[in-house]
């Protein structure tokens, strides 16, 4: 497994220190239904080798979770299968949530998305992707606001 330090070159990387306690966060990351609040309709089971999907805009992504340690790690595979003709490459990637109790017992939340071309990440950050952090069409949390998409939690 790689360290916290040891990022593909073909990675996007996000750390926040959010007020929120680990629990909360986990919560937010694993509940369907808070994660689809933010993110989109899942089934998500945080157990390691269950896989889930999340419905994508134009396909299911397909997941496995790789880890699964409550409240401290969560990553898992994210294959985005299209129909489209034009992408004729699927996404397949890793992400992987690191979460730390900082000393005020909030959350040290670290975020790296990695598999993907370093042009990929970039078009996908420019746009304003960042984390999918959209929801019924409007973005609910920007990548520099992580905090908005605990509030369900």
């Amino acid at each position: 497994m790689k360290s916290q330090r040891d990022v593909a070159p073909d990675a996007i990387e996000f750390e926040y220190d959010l007020a929120e306690p680990p629990e909360k966060v986990w919560r937010a990351l694993t509940v369907p239904e808070l994660l689809a609040a933010w993110m989109m309709p899942n089934d998500i089971r945080p157990q390691t080798g269950s896989r889930f999907a999340f419905a994508g805009p134009d396909a299911a992504i397909e997941c496995e979770i790789l880890d699964a340690e409550p409240e401290h790690l969560l990553r898992y595979s994210w294959r985005e299968h299209s129909d489209d003709a034009a992408r004729q490459h699927p996404l397949d990637s890793t992400v992987t949530f690191t979460l730390a109790r900082t000393v005020s017992g909030g959350t040290h939340l670290r975020i790296v998305h990695d598999g993907f071309a370093r042009k990929a990440a970039v078009t996908m950050t420019s746009a304003g992707c960042r984390l999918s952090l959209r929801g019924a069409g409007k973005l609910i949390a920007a990548s520099n606001t992580p905090h908005l998409l605990l509030r369900a939690a």
